[in-house]
């Protein structure tokens, strides 16, 4: 076996695309926005965050603003994205572009960020997708038993990674299918919310367990009118808005999937990355109006009080009879969803590294008849189950603490890619104010406030007030996971050095003046994989 790298190159360089064995060609346009929305989980992400934003304190009715605002850096990043793979339509994304701007450690690192999260994210989604799997065909008892719950758990995962290792044209069906029933189904679900909403006041009264005194007491629920004031950022208190924004950075994380698949698509340098910026507009669009419509239905006591699952608790209530199940559908189909989207780009990001001579070469094989990775698709599989079994049987407090972690990795990748739109084409930066503004300051932007809310989260969950587990050695485990995490990579990155010194000796590079002004890569450069 022969693996080649891409040349370590000056200071300047157009980049070309190793050949690593994927299937060229075989995913379009519609695919790439698809695997990008559909990587984000709409139905999921909502159904376990909502609860937690509209209780964040300063916030109640204004979960739409917040979603609005979120909106906001992944928009500038989503830019950013298309950029580079315009340049560059690697499909180790920012691992790729961050090693060609910063350096092959910050680039090691980025690429460790991306892995970080999507180990630790597989836990949550399968454990959705198990629950659900049980409440749609009637064994709800099921979802209480941590044994059954682990099981089915390890059947979707092992589920998925075969999906994604037997073809990426599978896996883009598939998403298609999914997708397509989760988006029509939150569809009806807000509008007939509104339309119940706007006929006449829904009331509930309800038992609820009070968790101050742990007494039972009786609560009221009614409808809320919608107001244009939901979307209203500047009437929250700031603190409010920022802890957030912590929580929606994770319902937005995903959409850079589309982009990893890159090498994979007709048009690769131009495809994914517009498809990265439209996957952010239809996601901020179904998350305005589904979260207002949720939150009319029954008003923002109920939907904190049912955090934990709001789109399963408004289910029988907006959908009514056996329609309910809708929602459990589209919550099962948008968690094995995301399941399958999220072994697709790790697995994609670890064989760009061992192309890159960063990693093992045995990452880089590639299955000569479907053309997917497969040490690192059936590796990543098997390393989530391996993680996923002792997280499921532990509690959900230390689960909640686990999923929070994820923001940690996710602001920093997302901020370092960026920040590496600015300085890879930092020569471009003043040859018009379209290069100065879409290259440059924007995507800066972008960063700047996703560290700014990685930053604030570090004080915010270093207080165990904050943080449902309790703090190990003074330090809350959202901080564990997601800083030391991050920490663990870099000292990876170092420890490397020795192994993969053709990699470690790469300089930064600077895209040459004129790049964007050049027809798009079309193919791979000759080096490969042979086998």
């Amino acid at each position: 076996m022969a693996v080649e790298s891409a040349p370590v190159s000056g200071s300047q360089t157009n980049p070309g695309v190793m050949d690593k064995g994927l299937k060229a060609g075989a995913i379009g346009y519609i695919s790439n926005i698809v695997i990008g929305v559909a990587s984000t989980a709409p139905a999921y992400s909502l159904a376990v965050t909502l609860g937690f934003i509209v209780a964040v304190q300063g916030v109640g009715v204004h979960a739409p603003a917040v979603l609005l605002v979120a909106f906001l850096p992944m928009l500038l990043i989503s830019a950013a994205y298309k950029y580079l793979n315009r340049a560059d339509p690697d499909a180790g994304t920012t691992f790729a572009w961050t090693t060609r701007a910063f350096g092959p450690t910050t680039g090691w690192v980025n690429g460790w960020a991306i892995f970080l999260a999507d180990i630790i994210v597989m836990a949550s989604l399968s454990d959705v997708a198990a629950i659900y799997t049980f409440k749609l065909f009637g064994f709800s008892e099921l979802g209480n038993s941590n044994g059954a719950i682990v099981v089915a758990a390890i059947i979707w995962i092992a589920l998925m990674t075969w999906i994604c290792y037997r073809g990426i044209e599978l896996s883009a069906r598939i998403q298609q299918f999914l997708l397509g029933a989760e988006v029509l189904i939150l569809t009806v679900f807000a509008v007939v919310a509104f339309i119940k909403v706007g006929g006449g006041h829904q009331h509930l009264t309800a038992t609820v367990v009070s968790e101050a005194t742990g007494k039972s007491e009786v609560v009221h629920y009614s409808s809320l009118t919608p107001s244009l004031e939901w979307i209203n950022p500047f009437t929250m208190p700031f603190h409010g808005l920022v802890v957030a924004m912590l929580l929606a950075v994770f319902i937005y994380w995903g959409w850079d999937s589309g982009v990893a698949v890159n090498e994979e698509s007709e048009d690769p340098a131009e495809g994914p990355g517009k498809a990265a910026v439209i996957s952010t507009i239809m996601l901020v669009v179904i998350y305005v109006i589904v979260s207002a419509g949720a939150q009319a239905f029954y008003g923002t006591s109920f939907l904190e009080n049912n955090a934990s699952d709001v789109l399963s608790a408004l289910g029988a209530p907006v959908l009514g009879g056996v329609l309910y199940k809708l929602l459990i559908i589209a919550v099962l189909t948008s968690a094995s969803a995301s399941t399958q989207t999220t072994i697709l780009p790790t697995a994609r990001t670890t064989l760009s590294m061992a192309h890159w001579k960063a990693v093992t070469a045995l990452l880089a094989r590639v299955h000569k008849r479907y053309m997917t990775p497969t040490v690192s698709t059936l590796g990543f599989g098997l390393l989530s189950i391996i993680i996923t079994v002792p997280l499921l049987l532990l509690s959900n407090s230390v689960l909640e603490s686990v999923t929070v972690s994820i923001g940690f990795p996710i602001c920093f990748y997302y901020g370092f890619t960026g920040f590496a739109c600015a300085v890879f084409y930092r020569r471009e930066l003043l040859s018009s104010v379209r290069h100065f503004l879409l290259l440059g300051l924007l995507p800066v932007i972008g960063g700047v406030i996703l560290f700014a809310v990685g930053g604030y989260a570090i004080t915010y969950y270093a207080k165990a007030a904050n943080v449902e587990t309790a703090p190990i050695a003074g330090i809350t485990l959202p901080l564990w996971l997601g800083i030391g995490g991050l920490i663990v990579g870099l000292i990876l990155a170092v420890v490397s050095r020795p192994f993969f010194k053709e990699f470690f000796a790469r300089r930064p590079e600077v895209a040459i003046p004129g790049l964007l002004d050049q027809p798009p890569p079309t193919g791979p450069v000759p080096e490969r994989v042979d086998f």
